[in-house]
This record gives C-alpha cells, structure tokens and sequence, in this order.
C-alpha cells in the first residue's frame, strides 16, 4: 500500500514536470531564459578573463553583476530583434548549440574565434575534426546545448496578435536600451577602462565576436567573386644557369622554434639533422598563427602587414612566378591542402592510401617522397618541390609518430590535452618533432642522390605556426597574431646544400641569427632559382643580407 502511494505521488510528480515543460511561456520570457543560460553557462572564458582584470572583491562585485545584467541585455536584444513567429525557436536552438561548442573550446584551450580561426575551421578536413572530437565535448553539447534546446522546441510560446507582438517588440527594444544605458552610465568609471584598454577580454563574449568576425570572412571571401585573378611578376624570366636547381620545399606544421635542439632545446629532436651540413635561422617569425592564414602569405607577393586572405585567394603567388619563369612546379601534400596555393599547379594529396604506400594509423608524411626520383629524373628543368607535412598537427600528438618514435615519456595518449601533465604533453609533440627530424633526414638522403655535374640541390624547411602546449593554460595555436605568444608565432627555419651548390657559406652562416620572417621567403626563392622580376625585392632575399 505503502508503496503504491510513492508511486503514485512519483506519477503526480513527473506528470506536473512534464506539464511545467510544456505549458505555455511568452516569447520574451522564453528569449530571457535563453540570454541568461548562454551568459551564465557558456561564457565562462569570458568571465575567468573579466576576474583576472577585476578580482572578484567588494570594489567590483557590482560592476562583474552588471556585466551579466549588460551581456544578458544584449542577448535578449539580438534575439527580439531577429526572432519572429517562425524564426524565435530556430534562432534559439542554433545559438544554443554553437555557444555550447564553443564554450568547450575557450574554456578547454583558452582560443578565441577570430577571422582567422574561422577560416581555419572552415578549412579543416574531417581527419584533422575528428581529433579534436572527445567525451568531454560530447559532455558540453549534450548538457549545455541539446538540453536546453531540448526544452525550447517542446515549450509552446504565446506570440498574440501581429500588432500586440510589433508593439511588444518596440516596447521590449525601448526598454533594454534604457536598461544598458543605465548599467553603462552608473559603472561608467569601470567601462570606460574596459572598453579602452582591455578590448582582448571582449574577444572572449561567446558568440558575439565571432559571429562578426563570421560576418566580416563571409565578406572576404564571398563578397568580391567576382574579383579577377592579379597577376604577379607577368615579367618574370629566368636567367641562364650553370647548373639545374632542384629545391625541396617543406612546410612544417605547427612546430615551435623553441622546441627545436638546433636551437638550444633541452631535448634531442634534432638527432639526424644536427649531423647535417645545414644552416639553422633561429629567429624566424611566422606569417600567422593558422594554417589557413601563413602557409597562403609564405607565398604570396604581399608581406605580413599587408596581407589578407581575400589577395591570397585573388592574386597569383611565387609558385605562379616560378612556374611562368620556366621552373617546374610539384606540390604534394599530407596536411588539409595547399590553402589555394597550388590550385592551378601540379597538386597530389597524401592523406589516404590512394597515393601514399605508408600508413598505419594515418599517412605519414614519409609517403610524400615515395617516386619523387623519377619525377625529378623525368625532366631537364629546373624543379622546386613543396611538401607539406601533417607534422605536429595537434592535439592527437600521439598519432603524429610511429610508434618507434616514441622516445620521450611518458607521453600523452589523448586528445583531451587537459586531461594530460605538460611534461606528457610536451613528450608526444617532442616525439612527433623526432619523426619530423627523420623526414627531414630522408629528404636530405633523396637529394644527395640528385647531386652531380650538372645538377645542385637544396632543401628549405620552414614551419607555418608554432603551437602552445599548455604554457600560461593556452593550448594548440590559432590566437590572434597581437596576443600571441611566441610559442605560435616563432617557428623554425634550416636549409641544407648540395656540397657543389654555388653558395659562399662563411658568408651565409653570418645570417643565420638575423630576425627573419615569412616575408623573406618569396625573394629569397626568386633568388635561388635566378629569376628576374620586377617584383623581386633585394632587400628580402636572405642570400643578399649583409655581406653577401
């Protein structure tokens, strides 16, 4: 009996639940529920950036409780504007689930979607996705976005009539204007401080930063289509030689200079290369912090202050040159893509067994130089040859390396780098580096092959970004450049020679400690292969630095 009565009370109980669940809510009620649950549970970035600017004391209690009253304002702001009979629910539901993702990923490795972020993830394949999938994420969407939304596609909303609701709408907008006008002038003291000298921490606002930055790719890239290619160094020539050039061109990925042996790394990751006749740029800064940003402006004819996405998609770029100028062009690649460098060159991708014989877990980047002989062999002229790593893309380190590489331990075995020591960390990015090192070796021994009477070979590695591995609670990379530390933006740089390639190197060791950059790049390879164009800079070339 007794039993049957708790029953029945559990019944009475969940079928009040379910009708609480379901009964009718106003629209500005639901809009109101909606703001505060995004600027409560899924700003937490933002406001662990706000405490460290103002602690969480008595002085600025106030102003961190308008912060929320403000943001949740702004939100209601968005969505009454935006939200109509047929638009509210899904509006609601779509911000729900971004801002859950998102939250998961400024909380859990501390970056900020910027323009540049965006088009990274645009960018970024499903093998390179996939990594970034784990538990903890699910977790995030489930509790933060699919409950929720859950709840705001079962709940029935009262709009009343067409001319209650346009009234209500202007009533609501009039009303949280006041309101934000009020917060902002009563703590005008402490906003006109954050709006001035901390424009960083607003970066942090999920997702309102990065639906403008959204705003202002979608411009970028969609908004001048029509926009005709521009043609770089239409003068291009190239001058007589005595002997053929073959250049290997390795782009790194994600490697951070500091975590190079060669240049003073505590760890051997350098054990092959070291043993190399090389010349090793230790200060060398990256383009950008994403692939989708430096490995495009490497090439391209703009420098770093000057370049955006939009003329690297709208402007032909040093491989274009190279190729007009007479030099064969061969582009293969392990990574994502070229990022619309070798769109209309010789391009082959790496990443599945199709073309690369060496794969276990995923292709390696070794597979890259599998018949690259015969293609040198199979002409007379002059070659340049970009391979574009996988490398130490993260944060699945671990899958970066055979497992005879595994030298450093104990090494992080997850993707959830959180859930791993630094030291861990840092070990399986430093095994990754090992194979890099291997790779690079290879690369070397092929060329050494190619070396004659007639022929000179070289190879330039150079990296796109670097990465952070937990320093300062920042992970992977991808921080706009201004905040960046120099673990995203310092990255390595070695070159190696043939022992017959015409080159004084006494005189070339002098540059090796110069401040170089990305920008040195598009020169310096004009230069290598003797080509001569107007839009050749002396200046840039790093063979005509100092006393050469």
């Amino acid at each position: 009996m007794i039993i049957a009565k708790k029953f029945q009370y559990n019944m009475s109980n969940f079928i009040f639940l379910k009708g609480f669940f379901l009964k009718n809510i106003s629209s500005l009620a639901l809009i109101i529920l909606v703001s505060l649950w995004i600027v409560l549970f899924d700003n937490i970035a933002f406001f662990k950036q706000l405490t460290a600017v103002y602690p969480i004391s008595v002085e600025y209690a106030p102003f961190l409780l308008s912060q929320i009253f403000v943001l949740t304002l702004i939100f209601m702001l968005i969505f009454v504007l935006l939200g109509y009979k047929y638009t509210l629910k899904p509006i609601l539901i779509f911000m729900l689930l971004l801002t859950s993702v998102q939250n998961y990923f400024m909380v859990t490795y501390n970056i900020l979607v910027d323009k540049n972020m965006i088009e990274n993830i645009i960018q970024t394949d499903s093998s390179e996705a996939l990594d970034l999938v784990n538990l903890t994420l699910v977790l995030y969407f489930i509790f933060l976005g699919l409950l929720p939304s859950w709840f705001v596609y079962r709940v029935s909303i009262t709009y009343g009539s067409f001319k209650q609701l346009i009234w209500s709408k202007i009533k609501t907008v009039i009303t949280i204007l006041l309101l934000i006008w009020l917060m902002l002038f009563s703590f005008s003291k402490h906003y006109t401080s954050f709006f001035r000298e901390h424009k960083v921490v607003r970066f942090y606002i999920n997702p309102l930063d990065g639906f403008f930055c959204f705003a202002t790719y979608l411009n970028e890239h969609f908004g001048n289509l029509n926009v005709p290619l521009e043609t770089i160094g239409a003068d291009a020539k190239q001058a007589k030689k005595s002997k053929r050039n073959i250049l290997i061109f390795v782009v790194g990925e994600a490697t951070r200079a500091d975590h190079f042996a060669l240049n003073g790394y505590s760890k051997q990751t350098n054990p092959l290369m070291s043993k190399e006749d090389i010349f090793n740029f230790s200060n060398v800064s990256s383009c950008g912090t994403t692939t989708a940003v430096s490995v495009p402006c490497m090439f391209s004819f703009y420098k770093k202050s000057s370049y955006n996405s939009s003329r690297g998609k709208h402007s032909e770029n040093l491989l274009d040159i190279l190729n007009r100028a007479g030099v064969e062009v061969l582009w293969r690649d392990n990574n994502s893509d070229s990022k619309g460098v070798a769109v209309r060159l010789d391009y082959t991708s790496y990443k599945s067994k199709e073309h690369n014989s060496v794969c276990d877990i995923e292709c390696r980047d070794e597979g890259m130089l599998k018949g690259l002989e015969e293609k040198i062999k199979a002409t007379n002229k002059d070659m340049i040859i970009v391979l574009h790593q996988m490398g130490n893309h993260g944060p699945a380190y671990y899958k970066r390396y055979p497992k005879e590489f595994e030298k450093f331990k104990p090494a992080c075995h997850n993707n959830q780098l959180e859930h791993c020591t630094q030291e861990e960390i840092a070990n399986a990015y430093d095994n990754a580096l090992l194979y890099s090192d291997y790779f690079l070796s290879k690369v070397v021994a092929l060329l050494k092959k190619e070396e004659d009477n007639t022929t000179q070979t070289a190879m330039l590695y150079v990296a796109d970004h670097g990465e952070s591995l937990g320093e300062g609670g920042l992970y992977l990379h991808g921080l706009p450049y201004f905040i960046a530390p120099d673990a995203q933006t310092k990255v390595p740089m070695v070159m190696w020679f043939s022992k017959n390639y015409e080159i004084d190197r006494d005189k070339f060791k002098k540059i090796e400690k110069k401040e170089l950059s990305h920008d040195n790049i598009f020169s310096t390879l004009l230069g290598m292969f003797n080509v001569k164009t107007k839009v050749y800079n002396r200046e840039d070339d790093i063979f005509k630095m100092g006393d050469l």
